[in-house]
């Protein structure tokens, strides 16, 4: 991957993923289909100025949904857990 900023598409707000940054100091972010665990903790670490320690990488298929009378796919997703260093904070939603 060229660009860095086309790596991560957006952080994921979720109840799993709150649990994960209290108890653990993992972020979860969705990140491009191509992008493998290199780019993806190049990235973060160029962008938000932050220490990764691991990335583990997840991809889901789309799932099959009834529009209607047409059937249609959803995307295919790729998601990155992300463990920072102990001591480094890494917050998408500062001062909100």
């Amino acid at each position: 991957m060229k660009n860095l900023h086309t790596v991560i598409k957006k952080p994921l707000f979720t109840e799993k993923g709150a649990k994960l940054k209290e108890s653990e100091n993992k972020v979860l972010v969705e990140v491009a289909k191509d992008a493998n665990k290199v780019d993806i903790k190049k990235a973060i670490e160029d962008i938000f100025k932050v220490k990764v320690e691991k990335v583990a990488t997840v991809t889901t298929n789309g799932k099959w949904k009834k529009y209607g009378k047409s059937i249609g796919r959803r995307p295919d997703r790729k998601k990155a857990i992300i463990t920072i260093k102990k001591g480094e904070k890494l917050d998408f939603i500062e001062g909100a």
